[in-house]
Order: structure tokens, then C-alpha cells, then sequence
């Protein structure tokens, strides 16, 4: 359904307000980040709360500095991030990608040092950069807008020999510089429900049945549940248990979960 951008609830049809998903749809296609705002306008649960991070008011080509413990050493991991919200949402730190950079610096030999890595939907390049510090080869993706934030957090933090910045937009072909990886990253990219069938395409050209998937996300609302439904006709996952914050982070609607690919017929 195509609504035009000036429209308002009161030219919807009735047959789409009476129903859920279809109004949430609706209500997308009339401002698409409305959901990255805690919107509570509709007195919807899933939007009570403000998902954006503690951050500056207008974040406009501004840094900050985030630290993980790191488990293979006394000293923490520290990143320095140039966070600018011009270029899109993805130009700022989103909890997801916190929680999970937070797990892999707690469990640094299990999933990176000495593998090859590929985030999806980097935007600030947060996790990847984690990851490269972490001892992986890294590749860092998102689309062309972003790309230069990217590079800039990857000179930030001098990991210019282990991570790579490419473009890759999910749904298209993929890049012949991006190698078969070891371990698949995601964090926060379930929020706009057109790119879900892209970016499950995206899963599926990249992982063997031997690649892990660590896929972070931030539950915001119930039409969410059509990327599982589309992601479960080749992939299984479970929730990852071994993470002390979880019980945290679960509070804030966020699950990490472990995605592999299930056995081709």
C-alpha cells in the first residue's frame, strides 16, 4: 500500500485502521523512522520508551567514546566514535550494536580473533571495530551515505590493517571484495519493514551452514515478527544464554540470538 507523504489518519480507509499491521504499515510509509523515536503518540506499549541512546540533543559530527571489557586482557577495549546523525539513523550508536560489541569483548577467542567478519548495516561501524580490535578481519558494510562516517571511525581508531570498509546494500549483488565469512554481525537492522525480504536475501547469499550469525535487536513492534517468519524458511536461531547482561538488556525488549542456516535438502 502506497500512502501519499501528506496524507493523515483520517484519509486511511477504515478497513486498514481496523487492522494492526496493516495500519502500522500505513503509518510507515508517512514517516519511516517513526518507529527509532519512541513514538508514543498512538499509546502503543512497544513505543513507551525512547530507544535512542543517551546521547547529545542534535548529533551533528560529534565523538564520543565507548569502553568494553575485554576478557583476553586486564586493560578495557576503548572506541572512539564519530557519531552524526546527518547521513541517517545509521549514523549514531543504537543499543543493539552496544550489547552486542559488549559480548564479543567478553567472549573474544570464541568468536573473532583470527576469523574472517562481516557486519551488515554498520552505520557507525561500532561492532566491526570492536571486532577488528578483538583480533578478527573485519569488513564493515552499509550503504553509500554512510560509507564516509566509516572510514572516519576506522582511521579514529587506527584499525586501518584489519577492517574494511564496502558498500553493500542488501537485496543486490554482492561486492566482489567482500570475502565468504567466518561470522556474520548485525545489529539493529530490523526497523523498517520493506528491507526485511532484502536483507534476509542478504543472509542467505552470504552464510554456509558453517557460518555463525550473531544478530542482535531491539523488539519495537509486532509487524517485526514478518522478518522471523521470512528468516525462518532457511535459518534457525536461539537466544545466546552466556551473556551476564542479559538479563539487563532483555528488559529493554533487546535479544541477542545465535542464527545458522539450516541443513540444505
Amino acid at each position: 500500500m502506497i500512502v501519499p507523504i501528506n496524507s493523515s489518519l483520517a484519509d486511511f480507509d477504515p478497513s486498514v485502521l481496523s487492522d494492526e499491521i496493516a495500519l502500522d504499515e500505513a503509518l510507515d510509509a508517512l514517516d519511516p523512522l517513526r518507529h527509532l523515536r519512541g513514538d508514543t503518540s498512538l499509546g502503543d506499549d512497544d513505543h513507551s520508551q525512547s530507544i535512542v541512546p543517551v546521547q547529545p540533543r542534535s548529533i551533528q559530527d560529534e565523538l564520543i567514546r565507548l569502553s568494553f571489557p575485554d576478557c583476553g586482557s586486564s586493560t578495557a577495549i576503548h572506541i572512539v566514535l564519530r557519531v552524526d546523525a546527518g547521513p541517517g539513523c545509521g549514523g549514531i550508536a543504537w543499543p543493539a550494536g552496544e550489547v552486542l560489541a559488549n559480548y564479543l569483548a567478553l567472549r573474544r577467542e570464541r568468536y573473532c580473533t583470527g576469523r574472517t567478519i562481516l557486519e551488515l548495516g554498520s552505520g557507525t561501524g561500532l561492532v566491526g571495530l570492536v571486532a577488528g580490535q578483538l583480533g578478527g578481519k573485519v569488513w564493515i558494510t552499509d550503504q553509500a551515505p554512510l560509507l564516509d562516517i566509516m572510514h572516519a571511525n576506522v582511521k579514529l581508531n587506527q584499525l586501518d590493517s584489519s577492517v574494511t570498509v564496502s558498500e553493500l546494500s542488501w537485496g543486490e549483488a554482492l561486492p566482489h571484495e567482500i570475502p565468504r565469512p567466518d561470522l556474520i554481525l548485525a545489529a539493529d537492522c530490523v526497523y523498517f519493514e520493506p528491507t526485511f525480504p532484502l536483507l534476509v536475501k542478504t543472509i542467505s547469499e552470504l552464510a554456509t551452514e558453517q557460518t555463525e550469525i550473531l544478530f542482535c535487536y531491539k523488539k519495537r513492534r509486532k509487524a517485526d515478527k514478518h522478518f522471523f517468519t521470512l528468516l525462518k524458511k532457511e535459518f534457525n536461531w536461539k537466544e545466546i544464554e552466556d551473556d551476564p547482561s542479559r538479563e539487563r538488556y532483555s528488559r529493554e525488549a533487546i535479544s541477542l540470538l545465535m542464527v545458522y542456516r539450516k541443513p540444505r535438502k
